[in-house]
């Protein structure tokens, strides 16, 4: 707008448009209402369940405040009568020439005065949020109905018969799920058993629900829930189950003896371990355990151990529960085996990582510095530390590192610096501060600038400072600045900690005056660049840095400018632990201004120190209103497990946004299918069974028999146990050897002694020659 013409190296910045939102009232939405539907597929019942609410108030107060009984048809019809005569007064709702679903408001009365967990904790989320709306403005309101029901998660009536008998309250603390499902179904979920793989957000608002529907607590039933992690301070918003006194504890084992306490039926019902599930952990998940289990459900926040989880319930053939939520969103999973595809088959793809040249020298974003921050944090207080005391206590630490890939150069030259340079006390520790400042925020950009200067071109001639990368300035050190200074005074800090020098006194605030009179007498060397240093552009290309591109004579000197580690003996630096949750440890506060001062560097907005605790913690973006919500869906696909459904149309995967708000379910997708030999089977959830430690010629006759397979090929894991095109001698040696004999042979490797079924991989021909995809074999030892 001044008439300039724009030339290059603008940022552009999203700007959030507030909207404006108006809202009919309770009377003109009553007869003329807006629907945020919670289900497509569902599409005509919200209409319907607008009527049906209304005539349940109205049956309220015609009966002194009392809902329709449990499954009584006076009552039901009642009701019925009720929302047809609304259908007439309010005409606008069902639209014309549609009628009552009299079946639907059936269902409604029947399970008016009953009362499910999982729909508790969906609409309890659901609205949680939106007073969070309204009370911060931020997201938008539902606008301005919304009905959601689960009728098919009703068992099968012919297995569990609903009616006023079977539905009768028995003076329990299940009886208002009893009033839904009925007796002998409350029997079923008290006598399944349920695996719970986490404990952490998700995993406490399942075990809440648990508890108060009774899963797991009747005579036959239990809980096995496990996670190794302990309880951290940041988790108290959102994990319920855990208060201040917990921290430090294992989480599955405080969130079981709290919901324990919510429902003393589960006293004696709960397995908390603590042990995490992977391929270390076999012999205690091991194969009796799992084939034990009715079902499995999945409380994780990273995709390998959701991936695992998911191969061995495709492996035992269990049904999985699986859920997550990111802040607002969320999505729940069911995988049933035979009919649904595994969560492997579409799994959340892996996170991606910051390139490394990006976080070196061309940062854009504020996470790109924050990382770069905790890199260096790791790099000055944690590293360095655990190097030199692993120089001074093991006699050939240096001749290994010497053998290592990795960046030998900078190991050596941080044991070198943290010997060479010890501080005395507290004032060098302030020094030493202050002259990393100036090497990273001046002297490096400086450097960076020389072998890239700001008019720099590329060799096709484009400039080289353009796009994501952001021409730098040097800063000059200000003890005024917040973040400068506070660089210093946790540097300072963390020094002090690692050589075990009484520090600045961490509850009170840092004396500006007394660092700066440190300062004043410094001398800061000036700036010299160095024409032989070479910096990576890109991560495609080779690193000039790394050890080949080292000469050997500077590692050479470097090795020889070690001090003896006897003329140290009984010297220890003290490793700093990172820990985010501690406000007095100046980790945060360290790693805050650090990032702080790169991105001023990079023209970069910064970040508090909520912010970048959040980024540098990895904390998961997590709050209790979706998790709630999801954790509610996750229940009403349970009762269905329980209820053995095997209609796939039945069962529900769910996307939710709560910030829209945004509801979307579908129908699991179908696991595919295989053929051979006109036979079909399941590609994921199939395999073949074979009992015993059975000889190779046996499995190889049995295929041909049985299935009309002519086995080419079969492996174990990574070994090749046999070929057809084998040597006539190597398959001689082979034929009459048991599996387990075979398996020691080629692997030179016993099998474990847990081990009860071993998985072969097979490649076979069908009866007319053709390479044909099968399924894996399973050998029950």
């Amino acid at each position: 707008n001044l008439g300039r013409r724009y030339k290059k190296g603008g940022i552009f910045t999203e700007v959030k448009v507030p909207r404006k939102i108006s809202f009919k009232s309770l009377k003109q939405q009553l007869s003329n209402p807006e629907f945020v539907f919670s289900d497509f597929a569902k599409f005509d019942r919200a209409a319907q369940l607008h009527l049906g609410f209304q005539a349940l108030h109205q049956f309220a107060v015609r009966h002194n405040g009392e809902l329709p009984r449990t499954t009584n048809d006076e009552d039901a019809n009642e009701l019925i009568k009720l929302v047809t005569d609304l259908s007439v007064q309010q005409p606008e709702v069902l639209g014309e020439g549609v009628d009552v679903n009299e079946d639907l408001m059936k269902e409604l009365s029947y399970q008016a005065r009953g009362d499910i967990p999982g729909v508790v904790a969906f609409f309890g989320g659901l609205v949680a949020q939106e007073v969070l709306k309204a009370c911060s403005g931020k997201f938008t309101p539902l606008k301005q109905f919304m009905y959601f029901d689960s009728l098919e998660s009703l068992p099968d009536p012919k297995n569990f018969p609903r009616n006023e008998k079977t539905t009768q309250p028995v003076n329990s603390r299940y009886d208002n799920q009893i009033a839904v499902f009925g007796l002998d179904f409350q029997k079923k979920i008290a006598n399944s058993k349920v695996f719970l793989v986490g404990s952490g957000a998700i995993g406490c608002e399942m075990l809440k629900n648990w508890a108060l529907l009774g899963l797991g607590s009747g005579s036959d039933g239990y809980i096995v829930v496990t996670d190794n992690d302990s309880i951290e301070k940041s988790n108290l918003n959102r994990q319920f189950l855990f208060r201040p006194k917990d921290v430090g504890k294992n989480k599955s084992e405080v969130a079981a003896e709290a919901v324990c306490a919510m429902n003393p039926d589960l006293k004696g019902k709960i397995n908390a371990k603590i042990d995490k599930v992977g391929p270390e952990t076999e012999e205690i998940f091991n194969d009796s355990f799992w084939e034990s289990l009715d079902f499995v459900t999945n409380a994780l926040d990273n995709v390998d151990a959701r991936t695992y989880v998911d191969r061995r319930c495709v492996f035992y053939r269990k049904p999985l529960l699986e859920s997550g939520t990111l802040g607002t969103k969320g999505n729940t999973q069911v995988i049933i085996p035979r009919l649904t595809e595994s969560y492997s088959s579409s799994r959340d793809p892996p996170e991606k990582s910051i390139p490394l040249c990006t976080l070196r020298s061309f940062p854009n974003k504020i996470d790109h510095t924050i990382a770069w921050a905790k890199s260096l944090f790791q790099g000055y207080f944690t590293d360095s530390a655990e190097n030199v005391n692993m120089y001074l206590t093991q006699p050939n630490f240096v001749e290994q590192t010497l053998k290592q890939s990795g960046d030998v150069k900078g190991v050596l030259e941080s044991i070198s610096d943290s010997l060479s340079s010890k501080p005395h006390n507290f004032e060098d520790c302030i020094k030493w501060a202050r002259l990393e400042f100036e090497k990273k925020f001046n002297h490096d950009i400086k450097q960076l600038l020389f072998n890239f200067p700001k008019d720099a071109k590329t060799s096709n001639g484009e400039p080289f400072w353009s796009g994501a990368k952001r021409a730098p300035t040097p800063l000059e050190f200000d003890i005024y600045n917040n973040d400068h200074f506070h660089f210093v005074v946790a540097g300072a800090n963390l020094r002090a900690y690692n050589y075990g020098i009484k520090s600045d006194d961490s509850n009170s605030k840092p004396n500006v005056d007394e660092y700066k009179s440190v300062i004043d007498h410094m001398i800061i060397p000036e700036f010299t660049p160095n024409a032989n240093l070479k910096i990576q552009v890109n991560d495609d290309d080779p690193d000039p840095n790394s050890n080949a591109a080292n000469g050997s004579d500077e590692i050479d000197q470097l090795v020889s400018s070690l001090p003896d580690p006897s003329t140290l003996a009984g010297f220890k630096l003290e490793p700093v632990d990172f820990e985010k949750d501690d406000d007095t440890n100046h980790h945060i506060e360290f790693i805050t201004a650090c990032s702080n001062c790169r991105a001023q560097n990079y023209f970069i907005e910064t970040a508090d120190r909520q912010k970048t605790k959040f980024i540098a913690g990895r904390i998961i973006p997590a709050i209790a209103t979706t998790t709630s919500l999801v954790t509610g869906l996750v229940n009403l696909e349970l009762y269905k497990l329980i209820d053995n459904k095997t209609d796939i149309e039945q069962y529900k995967n769910g996307f939710v946004n709560l910030a829209l708000p945004f509801f979307g379910f579908s129908e699991p997708i179908a696991s595919p299918k295989g053929e051979y030999n006109n036979k079909k089977y399941d590609k994921i959830w199939d395999r073949f069974d074979i009992k015993g430690d059975i000889k190779l010629s046996d499995l190889i006759e049995h295929f041909e028999k049985d299935e009309g397979l002519e086995i080419t090929m079969l492996s174990y894991g990574v070994s090749l146990l046999y070929a057809s095109f084998f040597p006539p001698k190597k398959l001689k040696e082979r034929l009459n050897l048991p599996i387990t004999q075979l398996v020691k042979l080629v692997t030179k490797k016993d099998i474990p002694a847990h081990v009860s079924t071993m998985i072969l991989e097979i490649c076979a021909d069908d009866k007319e020659g053709e390479d044909v995809e099968v399924p894996f074999i399973t050998i029950h030892l």
